[in-house]
């Protein structure tokens, strides 16, 4: 650590102190709080179990940039190293669709998946340290039938997407037991219909059914959550499974039943912040899918932008958020480097989060609820220009990750000596 770091940080500690804003508390919090990094932007959402072929069934990637991760040999490297880049604690947010087969355990359907299938998963994590989150794959596979599912009107779709969902629920279970853990078990469709539909309550009514077979057994190491979509290519008429549905679902059933807010998935003019605050009224838990949607969920790379630090501030502000929330990245950009798009989204995450950290939390509620509108504005402003920055150095150099500056060179490096020895 340089003295010009430590004259930098021991500066602004004393800045926020002045505000009584302790920056080492909230390090250490901060480092704690573990932030799911997402398999998929490693291989742009192949998976393992189909083949060398493109994601489909409302999934769609742009681009081509080299070095790709092929199998799960090199998307756990991928995975490390990008992960070596990035602070604080961390979790891998898995998909169904990368079962790892072999000879010893030869390629089988969806409807068919075991936790043998994940136990390489389960190994290396615990190597790394990493908790695990789970999601059930409704995409990507010949069986996804006219862009329908577990909503389908033909009854074998429905059965064996169904039997999907109830294997994927034991996996999570069977994870969660042998990390002595607590699994995020994630369920999103892409059922839905290009134009108007005449009967969406019977889709609607299949999916419900679906939800009420798969979700019958209980599972206590598992969070059931459910992930509406507004609309996606193909299916811009009608999205079976939406908010509003999948609100009353998990509602109904309590327990760890929740619902997952991706930030892509909204109405473009809505706010998804503003959301939080209204769930963490009735629900234990807060899911996170966290992406940058350009004008739709285009699963863009995140950044450090307004959304994104309005997301954290209700994490910080809203009652109990922080401990309900269940962050997880969602994006998956295959025209950059995959490894800075990692490094680049995830510790934006964490830079959010910090920023929040940073604020006079409890003076701005008190300056809104007694009506201060002008000074609460002022004293926004002059917090973003407290030395916030220094700050994060000094938690990156703490967690033994690069600066801003050295992060280029470090993507590079790996690209140069694995991702370009790929063919």
């Amino acid at each position: 650590m340089s003295d010009a770091g430590i004259t930098a940080y021991e500066a602004a500690r004393a800045r926020y102190a002045a505000y009584g804003i302790d920056t080492e508390a909230i390090l250490a919090r901060l480092a704690a709080k573990p932030i799911s990094m997402h398999c998929w932007q490693g291989d742009d959402v192949q998976g393992f179990d189909q083949g060398d072929n493109p994601a489909s069934g409302g999934i769609m990637t742009t681009g081509n940039y080299p070095g790709r991760a092929r199998n799960f040999e090199e998307l756990t490297a991928d995975f490390a190293y990008a992960a070596s880049l990035i602070p604080g604690a961390k979790r891998v947010n898995l998909h169904a669709s990368y079962a790892v087969f072999s000879d010893e355990n030869p390629w089988h359907d969806r409807d068919q998946l075991t936790y043998e299938d994940y136990r390489p998963w389960v190994e290396w994590a615990r190597e790394q340290g990493f908790g695990i989150d789970f999601n059930p794959t409704f995409f990507s596979h010949p069986r996804v039938n006219h862009g329908l599912t577990v909503s389908s009107p033909d009854a074998e779709t429905r059965e064996f997407w169904i039997r999907h969902g109830i294997c994927c629920r034991q996996i999570a279970e069977r994870i969660g037991e042998e990390l002595d853990d607590e699994v995020l078990l994630n369920f999103w469709i892409p059922d839905g219909l290009k134009d108007t539909p005449t009967d969406r309550y019977g889709l609607r009514k299949n999916l419900v059914d679906a939800l009420d077979r798969i979700y019958a057994e209980p599972a206590p190491h598992v969070v059931d959550a459910f992930e509406q979509k507004v609309f996606g290519l193909g299916v811009e008429g009608f999205t079976v499974g939406d908010q509003e549905l999948y609100e009353g679902w998990a509602a109904r059933h309590g327990g760890s039943a929740c619902v997952l807010l991706d930030t892509g998935h909204f109405n473009p003019m809505e706010n998804v912040a503003d959301k939080l605050s209204a769930l963490a009224l009735f629900f234990d838990h807060l899911p996170l899918h966290v992406t940058r949607p350009m004008h739709w969920d285009s699963d863009h790379v995140t950044l450090f932008n307004d959304d994104l630090r309005e997301l954290a501030g209700e994490i910080v502000r809203v009652p109990g958020a922080w401990e309900k929330s269940m962050i997880g990245m969602d994006f998956f950009d295959a025209a950059i480097n995959r490894i800075g798009a990692w490094a680049c989204g995830m510790r934006s995450m964490e830079k959010a989060l910090l920023f929040q950290l940073l604020q006079p939390t409890d003076q701005l509620k008190e300056l809104q609820n007694t009506f201060q509108d002008s000074r609460k504005m002022l004293v926004l402003e002059q917090f973003k220009c407290m030395p916030f920055g220094d700050v994060w150095d000094e938690y990156c150099r703490r967690e033994g990750v690069p600066l801003e500056g050295e992060l280029w060179d470090k993507v590079k490096s790996y690209e140069d000596d694995v991702l370009s020895t790929r063919a």
